[in-house]
């Protein structure tokens, strides 16, 4: 074969051409060609497309077996998509309540937020958030918008012969709608007047709208609570559900109504404080907190004796406790990951040994070694990732049955997928390279010998 370059026209130098073209064939010789890479490219296309369709026979070839020997790795997908799906939701659904709680607001209440059986019994020892604590906060606190005040009961609410149990009944201060950032859909709120004279009015949430009066306007009609009848003033927008429970189940009344008509002995306020800006909130909460410690004269070396709950505490909080329930699931993951890849190379080796006569024909027919070991290879890697893919197939299935049933938050990430794909097929790879490399060292003439 001529180089391309070659000259066939007459040359007046024989030995400076002959030099010139024998160098020439040595180093087009040594380079390949764009048609040998491409039939090379295709030859390992092939191969590797027919190793993957004896991969694929040999799974349908032994289903129950395959689905024994995948248990481990579905089961290690199905439980770490399960959390990190269930983990995720609640991470959006914090972020949605938080950013719902109230622009700049934190809570100052008795109990705060409680971790352990230990903090509820001291904090139920604290003494209760009183009107006096809420008026000295009001009149006192320079860094505070507004300051408002509630307290919460269950009653059974009636109206003709509807009735509706469990409902939250909340008296509250005149300007907790503002505060809290919630909205009217007809009708008005309470006035400092409702309050003072201790008026039998409330503002009812929308399941109280839809049970009694679904095709009436229910501004101006009476409902009992428990045994006090209450003018309808207004009504709340929609809010939806707070983990599968509805948050629209509320009535509203004047706290001064509440405190007459539904006070308990000891009975604790919640105190909602709105700061001026985002950026004085911890000023606000450090402000909240010197005010009450003095009026309570708790002293200096002391813990508080109230609790302070901000949306930064509650995401701190939050962000521990998801921690380590992820922490918790990527044990039991990695143990019945491994104890699946343990599993599929047991699996791998017996195939390899019922199996030898076939690896004995293929080598003698031309196969090399790195040709067995892809052969296994694949095939490990095809079953974990079946495993994975059952597994995914599962995770979704229980999500949807769990969103469903009680309204859990359940988001399944991108990227868990991803993962779960990666993590199942890089099990499949790892164990599975022992019982390749087994099959590959077998000799053609003593692996066609064997009995199967």
């Amino acid at each position: 074969m001529q180089p391309f370059y070659r000259n066939p026209g007459p040359v007046s130098s024989a030995g400076a051409c002959g030099k010139l073209c024998r160098g020439a064939e040595r180093i087009d010789k040594g380079r390949p060609s764009t048609n040998a890479m491409r039939a090379d490219l295709l030859a390992k296309t092939v191969t590797f497309r027919e190793t993957l369709r004896l991969a694929l026979e040999t799974l349908r070839s032994h289903k129950l077996r395959s689905f024994l020997t995948l248990l481990g790795v579905i089961l290690a997908v199905a439980a770490l998509v399960v959390v990190m799906s269930a983990v995720e939701g609640l991470n959006r659904y914090v972020g949605e309540q938080i950013a719902n709680f109230g622009a700049n607001v934190f809570v100052v209440n008795q109990m705060g937020i409680i971790t352990s059986l230990e903090e509820f019994l001291k904090a139920q020892r604290r003494p209760p958030i009183t009107l006096e604590d809420f008026h000295w906060l009001r009149e006192n606190m320079e860094l505070a918008e507004s300051v408002a005040a509630g307290d919460d009961t269950q009653v059974e609410v009636r109206y003709g012969s509807e009735v509706l149990e469990e409902v939250a009944l909340v008296g509250v201060t005149p300007n907790f709608l503002e505060v809290r950032g919630w909205a009217l859909a007809h009708g008005r709120f309470f006035t400092e007047s409702d309050d003072l004279r201790r008026a039998p009015v409330c503002v009812v949430g929308a399941d109280i709208t839809d049970r009694f009066f679904p095709r009436l306007d229910a501004i101006g009609k009476t409902i009992r609570l428990g045994a006090q009848f209450c003018e309808i003033v207004g009504t709340l927008k929609r809010m939806g559900t707070l983990l599968g429970q509805s948050a629209d189940n509320l009535v509203l009344i004047p706290l001064g109504t509440f405190r007459k008509g539904w006070s308990r002995p000891g009975a604790s306020l919640f105190l909602l404080v709105q700061a001026a800006s985002p950026e004085l909130m911890p000023a606000a909460e450090d402000e909240a907190r010197l005010l009450l410690r003095a009026r309570r004269h708790v002293p200096y070396r002391e813990p508080d004796n109230f609790g302070i709950i901000a949306p930064s505490s509650i995401t701190s909080l939050w962000k521990r406790l998801t921690g380590t329930i992820f922490a918790t699931a990527l044990g039991l993951t990695s143990v019945f990951m491994v104890v699946g890849g343990i599993v599929i190379m047991n699996i791998m080796l017996a195939s390899v040994t019922e199996r030898t006569r076939e690896i004995g024909i293929r080598k003698a027919l031309g196969a090399r070694r790195r040709h067995i070991v892809m052969q296994f290879l694949v095939e490990s890697a095809v079953l974990a990732a079946t495993g994975g893919l059952i597994g995914l197939a599962l995770a979704f299935g229980f999500g949807a049955l769990v969103q469903m049933a009680v309204g859990f938050p359940m988001y399944t990430p991108p990227g868990a997928v991803v993962i779960a794909l990666l993590l199942s097929t890089s099990v499949g790879l790892f164990f599975g390279i022992y019982p390749a490399l087994r099959a590959a060292r077998l000799e053609p003439v003593e692996a066609m010998r064997a009995e199967t």
